[in-house]
């Protein structure tokens, strides 16, 4: 049974399976989330980490079993950016890229959900462009060799096909 939520001012955390240890265990990831209109649905305020497939306002609903386990109930539109560096964010370089960056993506929108010693997850609509988006962040970390970023909501994890959510949010009505 999934763990009841913890309300934070009108806010609450929830857990989501992000995949397993190689010995089994289930990693989960804790999420802020507002409460939504279906029973046990939420609107994602941030992009995850770890968890795939979903982003800063998505609304998800989260099943009974297994512990963590969700379905998407509407995308909101934003891609979920992933940035991992072996040094931490505090040295000067990944310190200067992670400033660059989050000016860039908050100019087109965009925002900074987290920020981990090893890693930043940002959100940014994908009417943006994928075009000027990729470009950007392959501008941001050209010739820097221990950083790298990833969509977290682009590709289906199992098969790497694009999950193609964004079809629907781009094409004209």
């Amino acid at each position: 049974m999934s763990e009841v939520p913890t309300t934070l001012g009108g806010e609450c955390t929830i857990e989501l399976m992000a995949g397993r240890h190689p010995n089994g265990e289930m990693v989960v990831e804790k999420l802020l989330v507002t409460t939504g209109e279906q029973e046990n649905s939420y609107r994602l305020l941030k992009s995850p980490l770890f968890v795939g497939g979903i982003a800063n306002g998505d609304v998800i609903q989260q099943l009974p079993s297994p512990r963590g386990a969700f379905n998407i109930l509407q995308h909101g539109g934003n891609l979920c950016i992933r940035v991992f560096s072996k040094a931490e964010f505090n040295q000067p370089q990944p310190t200067a890229i992670e400033q660059q960056l989050t000016a860039k993506l908050e100019k087109l929108g965009g925002s900074l959900d987290l920020k981990t010693p090893k890693a930043l997850v940002y959100s940014i609509h994908v009417s943006c462009g994928f075009n000027d988006i990729e470009k950007l962040l392959d501008e941001a970390l050209a010739g820097v060799d221990d950083m790298a970023w990833y969509y977290g909501n682009v590709y289906d994890p199992d098969n790497g096909e694009p999950l193609n959510w964004w079809q629907a949010i781009l094409s004209p009505e």
